[in-house]
């Protein structure tokens, strides 16, 4: 069976997906915890984040640094367990409005193993 790639529904993301993009969006850092691998990967702003506890550091930061909104874009399946969401961010930080591409790699249990955020 051929898997699909390309343009997909917001719905059709794999729910860990989805609640992560929820949890993010109303700054919910332990939801979006709990949607990683306990030993996931975080690239933001050219920086690596590994494991729960740098990465919650991570998102505490970023979420007291800066106020800004999101709006979806669209959504892509790159093969079986990578997806890339495409977000519109407008706020309070250098530039004040960027697209931004988040790569989601799941890993065997469902979780989220990897994130790469990038222009």
């Amino acid at each position: 069976m051929t898997e699909h790639t390309g343009p997909i529904e917001v719905t059709d993301l794999p729910e860990v997906v989805r609640r992560y993009l929820r949890a993010h969006d109303v700054h919910d850092v332990p939801t979006v915890v709990a949607t990683l691998a306990a030993e996931a990967t975080v690239e933001d702003d050219g920086r690596t984040y590994t494991g729960s506890a740098a990465i919650k550091g991570w998102l505490e930061q970023t979420n007291s640094e800066y106020t800004y909104t999101t709006t979806l874009v669209g959504a892509e399946r790159l093969g079986l367990d990578q997806y890339v969401v495409v977000q519109h961010l407008e706020g309070d930080f250098p530039g004040g409005e960027v697209d931004l591409r988040y790569r989601f790699v799941l890993d065997e249990d469902g979780h989220i193993g990897r994130l790469v955020i990038a222009p």
